[in-house]
Formats: structure tokens, sequence, C-alpha cells
């Protein structure tokens, strides 16, 4: 029977400046070198401070292309920007055009679909969502061809930002808007989604591990390859640990298996950043 082994790492948020997120990354190199999956998928956050420092995008590039395994990926916030929501501030850093093609252009395509072990995968840009950029609406558009190629398969979708926290019609906080999919392209995606045997979405974003289902849809959010945030700063909605995942997928199946890579350590991102823990 055909499989295909996908090794998820997310938030790998690499810098040349920051040791502590290259040693982690490199004990998840190992990992991988070890298991050699058929492909690796990194969610997002590839790179520290992407919108600023191409440099930082450059280097994230640098060290994926060196693991032994072929790569896909997503953008993060801390890649292209952030999307705006219909609460809270405006965020700092919007997704541009700018920001996109130096993304595209250093690190890889930020959205793809293929087929693979009778399964049909989808890769979204999901920081694009609700900008209005003229590539939110094309994004859109290929989805949609997608997702018609996709009927008679099984569908898992992939992301940076989980689509919710625990059910679709989860109302929008002004404290967490900016951890999943805001409406009204969360909407959307899942009524598009709704025509197809959708089983997985994977993401990553919030930094902390969880696995859950509902309505027939497992949604899996990766932990951080880097670091984890501090309980001060972001209260506690899952595990609280730094980690990858690998699924084997099979016509009609698939397993998910929750790793941390030997070696790991848990940085925490007051001690990254040379602060105080928030009081």
């Amino acid at each position: 029977m055909p499989q295909f082994r996908l090794t998820q790492i997310s938030d790998t948020h690499l810098a040349r400046r920051h040791k502590l997120l290259i040693d982690n990354f490199h004990r998840v190199s190992e990992h991988i070198d070890a298991t050699r999956p058929d492909l690796v998928l990194n969610s997002g956050d590839v790179s520290f401070d992407g919108p600023n420092s191409r440099d930082d995008l450059v280097f994230a590039k640098q060290l994926h292309t060196a693991l032994p395994v072929d790569c896909l990926y997503l953008p993060g916030n801390h890649d292209i920007g952030d999307n705006p929501t219909a609460v809270g501030a405006v965020p700092a850093q919007l997704p541009t055009g700018a920001t996109c093609d130096a993304f595209t252009s250093v690190v890889g395509e930020d959205r793809w679909h293929f087929d693979a072990a009778g399964w049909c995968f989808i890769g979204l840009n999901s920081l694009i969502m609700n900008t209005g950029l003229d590539s939110e609406a094309e994004q859109f558009d290929w989805l949609a061809t997608a997702l018609d190629k996709a009927v008679g398969r099984p569908v898992a979708l992939f992301l940076h930002k989980p689509l919710y926290l625990d059910v679709p019609y989860d109302a929008e906080r002004v404290e967490t808007a900016i951890r999943f999919v805001p409406q009204p392209a969360r909407r959307r995606l899942i009524e598009m989604f709704g025509k197809v045997d959708w089983r997985l979405v994977g993401s990553g974003h919030v930094h902390q591990r969880r696995d859950y289902t509902f309505e027939h849809v497992r949604h899996i959010w990766a932990p951080s390859a880097g670091f984890i945030v501090p309980d001060a700063r972001q209260e506690v909605i899952g595990i609280k640990e730094v980690g990858l995942v690998e699924y084997r997928f099979q016509p009609d199946s698939f397993e998910v298996r929750h790793v941390r890579a030997k070696g790991q350590v848990d940085v925490d991102l007051d001690m990254l950043l040379g602060k105080q823990p928030v009081a």
C-alpha cells in the first residue's frame, strides 16, 4: 500500500543573531536526517523578522536548503506581516506586495498543492487573508480550481494560522483575534472545503501543541521548533513545548506522531530577547 511521510516544522524564527534558535533547528535537522521523511513542510514564521530583514529570510532558506529532504514552505506573520482583523489594533506590519514577493523570491512558493498516497495536499498563505491585496483574490480563485480537482479524494490543508480555537463560529476577541484566520475569510474557507472530503488541517503560529477533531476534521497545531511563550504573555491552551509533527498518509487514512527532537530546548521568549519576565 502506498504511503507518504510528511514532517511538519513551524515557527523556526531563524536569524543569524539568535544562536539558541539555530541550535534548536540543528537538533531538528539531525532528527530529519535520521528519519528521512518524503517531504518537510515549514508552516510559517520561517524567519525571525522577514519584513524588515531580507537577510533573515536568506539565512533561514540556507539552513533549510542544507536539509537532506525536499522542503515546502508557507509564510507566517514574521515572514510577510500580519492580518488585519475586525477587532483589535491594526498590526504594526501588514502584508504588502513587496513583503510577499520577498518571501517567494527568497524562500519559495507561498501556496501549493500536490497529490500523494491518494491524498490531495493544499498549502495556503493565511496572512494575506482579509488584506484586500490582489493576491488574496487570486489565491481564492486558485483554491477553487484546486478543490475542483480534489473531488473524490481526502484533502489535507496546511496554513500558518489555525482556523479557530474550538469551533468555526468562535467570536473574534480583541486579545486573541490575531491567532486565527480572520473573518470573513475563515467562513469562506470553511465553506469551500465543505465541498470536498476534508480530513485534516495543520497549522502553527500559536507556539503550543494541540490536537483535536471537530466534525471529522482533525486539527493539528504544530509547536514552534524554536521557542515557547511564557504564561505571563500567553495563556495555556495546549502544550507549551518545542518540537515537530510527523504524519504518515495512506489511501483513506493517516497517522500523526507528536515528536520532540533529541536535544531540543524549551527556549523562553523572554530569555531569548534578554528581557525580564512580565510581572
